[in-house]
This record gives C-alpha cells, structure tokens and sequence, in this order.
C-alpha cells in the first residue's frame, strides 16, 4: 500500500511518521519546498514551542473547535513529549505550560523529525509543488510538473496561507476544494495590529509587560496579560498574539486599552507619583524607574504633561492623568497585518466534511486532512503545533492501517 502526503510541515511529518509504524506500507511525503520544517524553523521567535501543557484543555477555534477534542485526547502534550524524547529531542517546560527544545533552537525539532524520516519505508521528494490531484478507481493520482505519483491513501497537510514568505499558501485548500470540500473564509492570527497611535512610531521595539484589553464599540471582546511589543506601525508581541483573533473583522470602533502596571493599583501608583512632586524632576522624567524610559516620556505627553515642567509643579488633576496614561492607555486600532505576518490562519477547510475520529473525508473515502488546512486555530503558546502533531498522527495512523 503508498501512502501519499502532500505538505512536509509539522502535520505532514507527523502523518508520514505515524503511516510508516505500519512496515508494509510505502510513505511518499511531498513537499514543494526545497527542505521539510521549514515554517517550524520560525516558530516561537526561533526558539519553537512545540506544545503547551494545557492544550488538552481547550483553547482552539473555528466553526466548529470541538472537532479538535479527539486528536489532542488521542494524542496529548505529554504524549507529543514522549515521542519527540523518542526521537532524541530534550524539551523543557516553562512556568506557563509552553515547551520548548533544551536547545532552544527550532532547527533541533526539524532535525529530528528530519532524521526520524530516514526510514525505509518513507521516501521524502523536495521541490515537488503538487498541481492537481485525481481521484483513480485505486487511489489517487498526485500530478507535478513532469512527475506523479500514486497512492491508495492521501493525506493533504499542505499548513495554511499565514506565512507565505516562509511557505504558506492556497494549495492546500485549492486541492480539496477540487475534490469537492469547501473552505470558509481566511483571515490572519496570532499577528500584529496596525494603530493609529501617534506614539507607536517613536517607541519602535520598545517591550513591556501590561494587561491588554481589545474594544470593539466600547465592548470588550478580549483580554490577556504579558509581554507587548511596539512597532513603528501598531502593537506586537504575545500579549498582542494571544487577543488578535478577529481583531478589525467588521466595523466599528477597536480599541486597545493598556494597563502597564497590572499588579499595582491605581492608588498605590498615584501615590508614588504625588512623592515625586518633592523632587527637582523635569516632567519628562516622571515615570522613570517604573518604565522603559522611552515608553514613560511618551506616556507623559500622553497624559498632556508639558515635557520642560517640573514634576514639584503638577496638580493633583494632572497627576490623575499620568495615572490613566500608565493604567488605561487606549490605543485606537486600525486593521490586522497580513498574511505574510500572521503566524497561522484563521478558518479553513469545514470540519463537519471530515470524521474526527479518523481524519478521514466523508466524502472521499481514502483522502485526509489534518493540521491547519482545516478550520482549526489555536490560541498562542504551543495550541497550534500540539494540533498540528495530533491531528497528523491521527491522520497518518489511520492511512496506514494502524488502528
């Protein structure tokens, strides 16, 4: 029996690792890039967050998030451990569940699964962009240019249109669209969102660690805590990752509201800030030692302090506006970035066309789907590639035979 599997990325080599326990069966994993992982190489700022420890409890999207819940049952955190340990990976967990390669190298996660694919039963061909797919009275005909292949089994684990500069694209959804499957709209995540902010510009690269609110219409519709990151357009950073699911999607008023200090209260902080009118401090200086400096001159003439004053001469109702600066800065949003920037996109191929106990199409026997072709998202922080590892060996266990 062949296998085929269209896509060498986190989902596909899973697929191809899970169909070879089967020693009868001949893999054939297509990639059309000129090495397999390559999008893995960029995960996790480089550092590759494999899995979270949490993502058996939840924290994935779509039309329909709970189709997620078998593979990840089938195929927990601590079972991907297991198998990447197996693979001569070392991993180490952080406080928040994330995990990541004792190396904290992503390239250490390719080159394992790289050489785990060195079987021989498993044959890679690199540089092969897939341009039609024919289903056959025996299988399916996987058509490139001056090339085919044929398999009885084919698993699509082409990854999703985020990133295209590191490889993403249409072709996944473009191949089971023509056999039939449909795809809801796409739409970036995890990614940065422009703003019209004056100040983003100035505090380009500037880091710190807030509470984040995201507004729609004075409403909010998200929240997260952690690390921000300014950019000379809008807001980045995991914090920002973590709440840009549908951020911008329809009209209206978004906002972002920003508490720099989320563990001191608003009081605490206005006290601080009266004990500094003692000083001989220019305005400017304000929240030194208590921010990036850059980030508390801006805050100041956020607030409307005039930069050459001294702190001694501010009123109490000035004070109470760099209290609000620091604790409820409100940042307008204009539109996410695009694809090119996203880390993973948003819907995809509908779910309910597939059995989630297999990965199997319901409505062409014998083709698979898994990883972020589908319409299945999750949240930052290792959801996305622990999906892309259960949803891959599900799929590629059950091509093979093997349950």
């Amino acid at each position: 029996m062949v296998i085929g599997i269209i896509g060498g990325g986190a989902s596909g080599m899973a697929a191809a690792l899970a169909a070879a326990e089967n020693k009868e069966a001949q893999v054939v994993l297509m990639e059309r890039q000129t090495r397999v992982g390559r999008k893995l190489l960029s995960t996790g700022n480089g550092r590759c967050n494999l899995t979270n420890l949490h993502a058996g409890e939840g924290g994935y999207h779509g039309s329909a998030p709970e189709f997620a819940r078998y593979a990840i049952s089938q195929f927990p955190p601590e079972a991907a451990l297991n198998w990447f340990h197996g693979l001569g990976l070392m991993t180490v967990a952080e406080d928040s569940g994330r995990v990541y390669p004792y190396s904290d190298q992503a390239n250490s996660v390719v080159d394992v699964l790289r050489f785990g694919l060195e079987q021989s039963n498993i044959g890679v061909k690199l540089g092969f962009e897939v341009e039609k797919v024919k289903k056959t009275p025996y299988g399916f005909r996987v058509e490139a240019k001056g090339e085919a292949v044929e398999c009885e089994k084919l698993i699509i684990a082409c990854g999703g249109l985020a990133g295209t500069k590191l490889g993403g694209s249409m072709s996944g959804y473009k191949l089971l669209r023509s056999l039939g499957h449909t795809c809801t709209k796409l739409r970036p995540t995890l990614v940065q969102i422009k703003s019209g902010w004056a100040g983003c510009p100035s505090l380009k690269g500037v880091r710190a660690n807030c509470h984040a609110e995201i507004l729609h219409n004075g409403e909010v519709t998200a929240q997260s805590t952690g690390q921000l990151q300014f950019t000379e357009y809008g807001l980045s950073g995991p914090v920002m990752f973590e709440i840009s699911r549908d951020v911008c999607q329809g009209g209206g008023d978004w906002v972002c509201r920003l508490d720099f200090l989320p563990e001191l209260p608003e009081d605490a902080l206005r006290r601080e800030l009266e004990r500094r009118r003692e000083t001989n401090l220019p305005v400017s200086e304000l929240l030194t030692g208590i921010l990036h400096n850059r980030l508390g001159r801006v805050l100041a003439q956020s607030a409307g302090l005039t930069p050459n004053a001294l702190v001694r001469d501010l009123s109490d109702w000035e004070i109470g506006q760099a209290v609000s600066a620091v604790k409820a800065l409100e940042v307008s949003l204009t539109e996410p970035m695009g694809m090119d920037s996203a880390q993973v996109t948003a819907g995809g191929i509908v779910t309910t066309e597939f059995d989630d106990k297999t990965m199997e199409s319901r409505l062409v026997p014998g083709l698979y789907a898994c990883g972020e072709v589908l319409d299945i998202d999750g949240d930052c922080g290792g959801y996305n590639l622990q999906w892309a590892w259960s949803s891959g060996r599900l799929a590629g266990l059950h091509a093979g035979g093997n349950l």
